[in-house]
């Protein structure tokens, strides 16, 4: 029997599109925090069965976005003060060192691409477009740890961050945490262009730092 190489693809892709879409109702809280996830209306709502639902929520088990309990479903994880004081550092750590080797390898036409990024978060920021600006950020981010081309970097990095992308939306963002946190990305694009790898690291601790501290103040006013 020859298997056919575009039926193989559409199961991959679907896979791949189930996993993104799940991440993105919780990351945006439409699957709340300790809620169950309604699976069957889930099916319903992306046409698919409960098999391949399943499989992408093993993934997002892994990443830490669900618990699964025999017999019981899957149920949306909370973000605790300890996971986030856990992981954020770690995740600092991993940024600063991506930051680092950025500098090393970045070519010219990746540092235009995150300078056009910048410029697109900017304008989010001065229309006060929340989840555009959380979008580009991201994307930015993402940008310089692919510019650090280390694959082990990236897989490690990326597990935590989608941890802890959800915690960082759901943090109120105060007027005066927005603008140091585009003051802070000014000073991540400047050190990027000069390919200054040292500052570059520092700003992106201290950057992830500022992040804890705002999601910890958020987690304990709750």
């Amino acid at each position: 029997m020859t298997l056919h190489t575009s039926q193989t693809i559409m199961r991959k892709s679907l896979h791949h599109e189930l996993v993104e879409r799940l991440q993105t109702l919780i990351i945006n809280s439409e699957l709340k925090p300790a809620a169950k996830v309604p699976e069957k209306e889930l099916c319903d709502r992306f046409g698919v069965s409960r098999t391949p639902l399943r499989e992408a929520l093993k993934v997002l088990a892994s990443d830490g976005l669900v618990r699964l309990e025999p017999n019981r479903g899957a149920w949306v994880t909370e973000v605790t003060e300890k996971e986030v004081q856990d992981v954020f550092p770690v995740l600092g750590a991993l940024e600063a060192l991506s930051g680092e080797l950025a500098c090393k390898n970045i070519t010219d036409a990746e540092i235009e691409e995150v300078r056009s990024m910048h410029a697109q978060m900017i304008e989010s920021y001065e229309s006060r477009d929340l989840d555009a600006y959380f979008s580009i950020n991201q994307k930015i981010h993402r940008a310089i740890l692919l510019a650090a081309r280390n694959g082990t970097l990236r897989t490690s990095c990326q597990a935590l961050s989608l941890r802890m992308q959800r915690a960082r939306y759901l943090a109120n963002m105060t007027d005066g945490r927005w603008y140091d946190a585009v003051q802070e990305h000014e000073k991540i694009l400047e050190y990027l262009v000069a390919r200054d790898g040292k500052n570059l690291a520092i700003t992106l601790l201290h950057h992830m730092d500022a992040k804890r501290a705002s999601v910890v103040k958020w987690i304990r006013t709750k």
